[in-house]
């Protein structure tokens, strides 16, 4: 172990709320990481366009059950580094890689929600999934999201054109109706405060436009379905039947369908954004299956 993994260590353990540190995964790229806590690893990767504070409402329920709580945010968002390229699949997973080397983790678990999932599948395909004992996919994008002749289901390319559009114009407006959808908001369900969802606003608002754009061309063309059988580790698989962002139709179905060893639990009338609507549930399942 290297000097600076060993005094990460030491300062992980002598800290009870966890440690803040930037850790380079690529020549002048940082990424913003918090460590909490100590027992089993669990990394948990954000969705589009937030960042780790996402994770807020789960910390707490998984330090209080063994486990060591690891956030970052991916390059181009919250507080980490924001270069101009790199925010394909295979980059964003060596990144990932770098972060877990980095910590000398090994029996981790790694948790995905929504973009962050295609982050897990890539790091098995691409890593074999080392040092990874247990895989989490939350309202995730994979396997494949994108209209095409072999995909007929999927979303067409036209809807991602005008979401990008949207973002060009007006990226923070369009961060508005996003967030509203993202949750479920509507004139007859309120499933989150205005101050909350404002704040979500705020996070989305940091990223890099430049990283906002081309995490959404990540996300809405990588197709996985080649992929999914590499995930070889057991592997619980979460998505709400109500979600507008990402259909569980064309995604975690699918998924079901093609990870060996997997749970899929389904949340009846669950938006996109379950890990505040459904947090306590969502909790309670975490914890029983990283515990299991």
């Amino acid at each position: 172990m290297e000097m600076s993994q060993m005094n990460d260590s030491k300062m992980r353990k002598e800290s009870n709320s966890g440690i803040d540190m930037y850790i380079e995964t690529a020549p002048n790229v940082k990424l913003y990481v918090k460590d909490y806590g100590q027992g089993k690893p669990v990394i948990l990767i954000h969705g589009w366009p937030l960042s780790n504070e996402m994770w807020e409402y789960q910390i707490d329920a998984l330090m209080q059950n063994n486990c060591r709580v690891i956030t970052y945010d991916r390059r181009g968002f919250g507080k980490s580094s924001q270069p101009w390229d790199g925010y394909d699949y295979d980059t964003l997973a060596d990144d990932l890689k770098a972060i877990i080397e980095h910590l000398d983790l090994d029996d981790a678990a790694l948790v995905g929600f929504s973009m962050g999932g295609g982050e897990v599948v890539r790091y098995f395909s691409r890593h074999g999934g080392k040092g990874i004992s247990k895989a989490v996919l939350i309202a995730s994008v994979t396997p494949f999201q994108l209209q095409t002749d072999s995909n007929p289901n999927g979303v067409p390319q036209e809807k991602y054109d005008g979401m990008a559009e949207q973002i060009k114009a007006d990226r923070i407006d369009f961060l508005d109706g996003f967030g509203k959808k993202f949750f479920g908001v509507s004139l007859i369900s309120k499933t989150i405060s205005t101050p909350l969802l404002e704040y979500y606003r705020m996070l989305c608002s940091f990223a890099s436009p430049r990283a906002t754009l081309e995490c959404a061309v990540s996300f809405s063309t990588t197709d996985f379905r080649s992929e999914m059988a590499a995930v070889n580790v057991p592997t619980l698989i979460i998505h709400g039947d109500e979600d507008k962002t990402v259909p569980i139709e064309i995604t975690s179905e699918v998924a079901a369908k093609l990870i060996p060893n997997n749970k899929f639990i389904v949340y009846q009338g669950a938006p996109h954004g379950l890990f505040y609507t459904e947090k306590d549930k969502l909790n309670k399942d975490l914890v029983a299956f990283l515990n299991s």
